[in-house]
């Protein structure tokens, strides 16, 4: 199944995604009321609208396909480490620490977008794209929400999709030898999309070690320009979740990004290795697919400058208030 969110000029709609045209949840429903319920749900959901005429997909815009609870962008794959650590101080290295357990960061739920939703990124002389695969969690029956198992974290797991980390590395370099962060160099654009494609539709593609192996691909203005298989990863999407979870909670509508793949993944990595390929600018177009789920296009829109802010003031280190 594929479950999206649209609008058609009038409204909001929220349903499946069958064929070429998008059919509503039954009763109103909507998507976070789908991941409460969890695939069982969302298969009951279907089989009482399957058959409906709904609205064909050429006539509504797609929406991002969830309103997250939370964002965890994870930094999964090994490949996109290296390089990109040569691109900020010209060493190319996996630090130790990484290989411990799975690092993540919070990236802000109030800045997704949609497919074909362009972004406003800051102004910067290093745009970047991040391509990954996400997966949205949701509930499953007498499974809790904090300090998971691999195994009971995977049936949390609702299903996937395509994430499109937006990054401003010189600001996010500026804020990183602070040793905090990423912050602002990210957090002012995330898309997500087109759909969701539910966890039973991958199984498929799922290897003997629990890894998804599926081909994602990403084009600037339809040049190739990243290609890896996100079986590639240190660890599998369940293990993110359920570290995610230690002394903490999931809940449905979390979305946990895979981090940037290896091979090209982003410009930062490929500048590591050498290239001279430009950073993004205002109208390129960045197409990012990935099997089995399909297709994320967002655009470069113009730079929204901010107003300034001064430094940090010199300050007396006074003890006592006087």
């Amino acid at each position: 199944m594929r479950i999206a969110r649209w609008t058609d000029g009038a409204g909001i709609g929220e349903g499946f995604v069958v064929g070429d045209r998008v059919v509503p949840f039954p009763d109103g429903q909507t998507v976070a009321d789908i991941l409460a319920g969890g695939v069982d749900a969302a298969h009951a959901a279907f089989g009482r609208v399957k058959g409906e005429p709904g609205t064909a997909l050429a006539d509504v815009r797609l929406l991002a396909p969830v309103v997250p609870a939370s964002v965890r962008d994870f930094v999964a794959f090994e490949e996109h480490v290296e390089g990109v650590s040569a691109s900020v101080d010209g060493k190319s290295e996996v630090v130790p620490e990484w290989y411990q357990a799975p690092t993540f960061y919070f990236t802000n739920p109030h800045t997704i977008l949609g497919p074909d939703e362009p972004v406003a990124p800051p102004v910067t002389e290093r745009l970047d794209f991040e391509l990954e695969v996400a997966v949205v969690v949701g509930n499953a029956p007498g499974v809790g929400a904090a300090n998971l198992t691999a195994g009971e974290a995977a049936s949390r797991i609702f299903g996937y999709t395509i994430m499109n980390d937006w990054s401003a590395r010189d600001i996010q370099s500026r804020e990183m030898k602070v040793r905090l962060g990423p912050a602002k160099g990210k957090d002012f654009g995330t898309s997500l999309g087109p759909w969701i494609v539910t966890a039973d539709e991958l199984e498929q593609y799922v290897d003997a070690d629990g890894f998804l192996a599926i081909r994602a691909e990403v084009r600037i203005n339809g040049e190739l320009v990243g290609e890896d298989l996100v079986s590639n990863m240190g660890w599998p999407f369940p293990e993110l979740v359920a570290y995610a979870s230690r002394n903490s909670r999931v809940v449905p509508g979390d979305v946990f990004g895979s981090g940037t793949v290896g091979n090209g993944g982003c410009l930062g990595e490929l500048w590591g290795r050498g290239s001279t390929i430009p950073s993004l600018r205002e109208g390129d177009e960045v197409r990012m697919t990935v099997e089995g789920i399909g297709e994320l296009v967002g655009t470069v829109g113009a730079a929204a400058a901010a107003p300034a802010l001064p430094a940090a003031r010199p300050r007396p280190r006074a003890r006592r208030r006087f």
